[in-house]
């Protein structure tokens, strides 16, 4: 198509999308506010292990913290987070700040593209604001497409997830869905508006983050009745149509958040949310209710000393955004417990800087470990070199399920799992 792209955000959904645009020769800016960032990915790192030094340095990409650059763009697509705040209430302040720098850098005729995840209507009726004001009158046509990129996920990568387009009339549809078409080797969906593709999005993480707050229900429950949820739910997916979710610890930037942002449309709207929120309110507590399985276990859990494996929104990524791991940590510590931190992608100093303290399988014997995110790390010389970490009787939380109950009881260790 010949159009000069840039990616405004060089993270998790950036990136990769930078790579695949630039690895089918297209003339590709990659900018990021982040002088840091921008003079490692020079340098072939990726701090978010998406992409391979070889694979930086196979393609060429115009990294650059220099707003100005945008201006060689004919489309721009806005890849920034949309996180919550500490009340859960949806935080677009840098989605907004980068919506305003492209508009003061952006040509006349381009067209921007969100990806960030945002209530339906946040594309026109905020960021389209924010465009024609700071770009001082200048034309330009939105479009979105939201990211399905799944951190950590090398077979799911960004071209093979099928791609929802949408543009603010058929024209920009068109020109969009062809662009995307020419790197996602799934397809594109051509959503019929903008709106429809924002709503599509809340909703997919929402409706996972719904069943995982039903199977965490139901674990819970399993454990009221003394009987174990993996057996339940091995037993119940052998039904074909069984949705098999597992229970868990609900974090990360996309289920976690994404639902709060439909109830603060719904709000917007008048209208109360009632499934949705009950669903997160299940979920948003399942960190306190993890560590009480443990330090009811433990007795009296006054000093004793707990090891937690894992401080990343799941394995095997240095992402901690929104990691419910600190919540199983606070409500350890609340107990009297004395609690150390460990995870592969963080050294000792980093683990203090979070205000935690720092701890290694080989500090043992403590008196409960409890494996929280499942890094392939740990599973080097498993199982032996979480369990020789124990005091004799100590306990063994398995948040996975990953572990046989019955080898490790054998070795004289108490089992817990959701």
């Amino acid at each position: 198509m010949n159009k000069t792209i840039a990616i405004v955000g060089l993270g998790y959904v950036g990136l990769p999308l930078a790579h695949a645009f630039a690895k089918k020769g297209n003339r590709v800016i990659g900018y990021d506010i982040s002088e840091e960032r921008i003079t490692n990915l020079n340098s072939g790192e990726d701090w978010t292990n998406e992409l391979t030094r070889e694979q930086l340095e196979g393609v060429s990409i115009e990294f650059s913290a220099n707003p100005a650059i945008l201006g060689n763009a004919d489309v721009i697509i806005v890849a920034l987070p949309t996180p919550i705040d500490e009340n859960n209430k949806p935080d677009i302040a840098i989605l907004k700040a980068g919506t305003e720098t492209v508009g003061k850098n952006m040509k006349d005729g381009a067209i921007v593209v969100f990806e960030s995840t945002v209530y339906p209507g946040t594309t026109e009726e905020i960021c389209g604001g924010i465009l024609k004001e700071a770009s001082g009158g200048k034309s330009f046509k939105l479009g979105y497409s939201p990211e399905r990129i799944n951190p950590g996920d090398k077979e799911h990568t960004v071209t093979k997830i099928l791609k929802i387009v949408a543009g603010e009339d058929d024209e920009t549809t068109d020109t969009l869905c062809n662009l995307y078409k020419s790197i996602i080797e799934a397809g594109v969906h051509k959503a019929s508006s903008i709106k429809v593709a924002e709503m599509a999005k809340a909703i997919e993480n929402a409706q996972r983050d719904l069943n995982i707050a039903f199977v965490n229900e139901i674990a819970q429950m399993c454990n009221k009745l003394g009987i174990a949820s993996k057996d339940v739910f091995d037993a119940a997916k052998t039904k074909w149509n069984f949705l098999p979710f597992q229970p868990g610890l609900v974090g990360g930037h996309c289920i976690g958040v994404d639902p709060y942002y439909l109830v603060e449309k719904a709000k917007q709207l008048g209208m109360d949310t009632h499934v949705i929120t009950a669903g997160r309110s299940v979920n948003d507590q399942m960190g306190a209710y993890v560590a009480s399985l443990v330090t009811d276990e433990l007795g009296d859990p006054n000093g004793k000393r707990v090891l937690v494996l894992g401080i990343t929104f799941k394995e095997n990524v240095p992402d901690r955004r929104n990691s419910k791991s600190g919540d199983v940590i606070k409500a350890l510590e609340a107990k009297g417990c004395d609690v150390e931190v460990h995870d592969p992608f963080f050294d000792d100093s980093e683990i203090e800087k979070l205000g935690f303290k720092p701890g290694k399988l080989m500090n043992g014997p403590y008196d409960a470990v409890m494996l929280l995110v499942t890094h392939s790390d740990y599973f080097n010389g498993y199982p032996q070199n979480l369990l020789g970490s124990l005091k004799e009787g100590g306990i063994f939380f398995d948040l996975k399920s990953l572990m046989d109950r019955k080898a490790v009881e054998r070795e004289g260790y108490r089992y817990l799992a959701l």
